[in-house]
């Protein structure tokens, strides 16, 4: 069993913060090989770390509809429960296997509202170790402009090394 988690105890600074539940991740999920519970964890400890961080979760690509995301581990209101590729920042990030930070969710042309509240997002793909995407991480914020280089940063160390090592 892993030491208890307090999210009181990370540095301030953003990208340290990252840094450290990078670290802190790494050790909960250790020898677990169950994807999902790797997933729940890593939502879980994310939402709980940052104040900015109103939604935070996963879309699983479905294996019966592979060109299909469907709502996986997550934190927060109601989510989707299905988004196609393409559609929205979700689908547009698995589409492209690349991060995307929307400042303005009411400037992204095809973005898909699941709860008003949300004001700006960042969706960063989840690869396997062969390179396969297997969900994308979600994360919206009641402000406008709320994630940056710091979010986009961390997020993808944090997940490349929790998928795809």
């Amino acid at each position: 069993m892993a030491a208890a988690f307090d999210p009181s105890d990370l540095p301030a600074e953003r990208r340290d913060r990252y840094a450290r539940l990078a670290d802190e991740i790494a050790a909960v999920v250790e020898g677990e090989v169950d994807e999902v519970a790797r997933m729940a964890t890593v939502a879980a400890m994310l939402k709980a770390a940052f104040d900015h961080y109103f939604w935070a979760g996963f879309y699983r690509v479905d294996p019966k509809r592979p060109e299909e995301l469907m709502i996986g581990p997550y934190q927060g209101t109601l989510g989707c429960l299905r988004i196609a590729f393409g559609r929205g920042v979700c689908g547009r990030a698995a589409i492209d296997k690349q991060t995307i930070i929307v400042a303005d969710v009411d400037a992204f042309a095809d973005h898909i509202a699941c709860d008003p509240r949300s004001k700006s997002e960042i969706v960063v793909p989840v690869l396997d170790a062969c390179g396969r995407l297997i969900a994308v991480f979600d994360v919206d914020a009641s402000e406008r402009g709320a994630f940056g280089q710091a979010d986009r940063e961390g997020l993808e160390a944090i997940l490349s090394r929790t998928f795809a090592a």
